[in-house]
């Protein structure tokens, strides 16, 4: 007779052999240490035939016998089907970075933290000097995505409207009547990338801002729903600064990940001088549709999180923090403005899918610290006295990240 077991922290049901009731249970999902509840008694039946007496169980001097490993057999369920769609998130991961590596040389991390963005349903603020292929990636991660792909110039001149849409007299041909009609703009896409962002005025910068809040825009007084999956990813040029519109910290907070584009090993750059100036040419082809993206978003919320990776998280974002108790002295000299709520959410959002993309059923306070730099980049102000100094951000993250405890997991007995 078997116990069915349902672990309480990740809710997936298990069967085990009755023998091993009242012993310690480690899920293999979320790793969670239960004790296994008794076996119901079974209706009286015949007694069984006699045996032979079993071996005696030798036990080494000063020593136990080793704990036995229960046999688990996963139940059809929700959690069975979770767990394959899971598995087939890393499958379709592998083969996406596989497509993308086709025409892009390197950038491994750059790329992943953009998939993990759009399984996140949030958006990416990429920055880096021109001529690293941001664009080209983009466009390429896009088709191998199977998702429609619109790209926006940002200009001084450029409208609200010219990304929105517009409505215009149309004649009817038949009866010559004319009607307002609602042209769709740039934005009627799945996937926009909003090039140099920094160079349009406020006024368009928010009403894109919009588009990525509502997934939706107001035109006329009437509201149009933007095409599913949805995701925009601006790029910013650190370089040039006159005539342009730096945005605010208000609305980088919108965007999940500051990605930061740096330059080309050795290798890489060869490599690209090679595929660029000869006959090389590839194909990209499609691996997830965009029905299937929506999909996965909705897998990856799944994910269970651990107590400790929890703590970890609010105790990271906390001492970035100049007015918390916890902040620390440095933390007061270096910070003027430190990351809110949102910066958890996005920290465990997206510790999540990156453990999923890694064929891993639970996060890690590793998760969290590979994702820490751009999750906090734009949502921390410096001082003065640190731009005066030339702290950088990320040299602010690092020394909170060092000075952030990790917090073990503990046993539940």
């Amino acid at each position: 007779m078997d116990i069915v077991f349902k672990c309480p922290l990740c809710e997936q049901d298990f069967r085990v052999e009755a023998a091993l009731a009242g012993t310690e249970f480690r899920c293999p999902t979320c790793l969670k240490v239960s004790l296994l509840p008794d076996a119901p008694e079974e209706p009286a039946t015949p007694p069984p035939p006699p045996a032979s007496p079993a071996k005696p169980r030798i036990v080494k001097p000063g020593g136990l016998p080793p704990p036995s490993v229960p046999k688990v057999v996963m139940r059809d369920g929700p959690g069975s089907e979770d767990a394959r769609l899971a598995r087939g998130l890393t499958e379709a991961y592998q083969r996406v970075t596989a497509e993308v590596g086709k025409l892009i040389v390197g950038q491994e991390d750059v790329i992943e933290q953009l998939l993990i963005a759009i399984f996140a349903r949030s958006h990416c603020l990429l920055e880096g000097v021109p001529g690293l292929a941001k664009t080209y990636m983009v466009k390429t991660l896009s088709e191998a995505l199977q998702l429609s792909f619109r790209r926006v110039q940002f200009t001084p001149d450029l409208m609200p409207a010219d990304i929105t849409g517009t409505d215009v007299i149309q004649e009817d041909p038949a009866t010559g009547q004319r009607n307002l009609t609602f042209l769709k703009g740039p934005l009627f896409a799945q996937m926009i990338l909003a090039d140099e962002i920094n160079r349009s005025p406020p006024k368009t910068q928010a009403a894109l801002l919009e588009a990525m809040q509502e997934h939706s825009v107001t035109v006329g007084g009437r509201t149009y729903r933007l095409d599913q999956p949805f995701f925009v990813l601006a790029t910013q040029n650190p370089v040039e600064q006159e005539g342009t519109y730096p945005l605010p910290e208000a609305q980088k907070d919108r965007f999940m990940f500051h990605v930061r584009v740096d330059y080309p090993t050795r290798e890489q750059e060869r490599e690209i001088i090679k595929r660029t100036t000869s006959a090389y040419s590839a194909d990209i082809d499609p691996v997830v549709t965009g029905e299937e993206v929506i999909a996965i978003q909705k897998i990856v919320r799944k994910v269970p999180v651990p107590d400790h990776v929890t703590d970890f998280v609010l105790d990271l974002v906390r001492r970035a923090r100049p007015t918390d108790k916890d902040a620390t002295a440095f933390t007061k000299e270096l910070i003027a403005w430190g990351p809110g709520p949102r910066a958890c959410q996005q920290l465990i959002l997206g510790g999540k899918v990156r453990a999923v993309l890694r064929n891993r059923h639970h996060v890690t306070v590793e998760d969290i610290e590979a994702l820490a730099f751009p999750v906090l980049r734009h949502r921390i102000v410096p001082t003065f006295n640190a731009e005066a100094e030339g702290i950088k951000v990320d040299d602010i993250i690092a020394r909170v990240l060092k000075e952030t405890p990790r917090h073990g997991a503990k046993r539940v007995m």
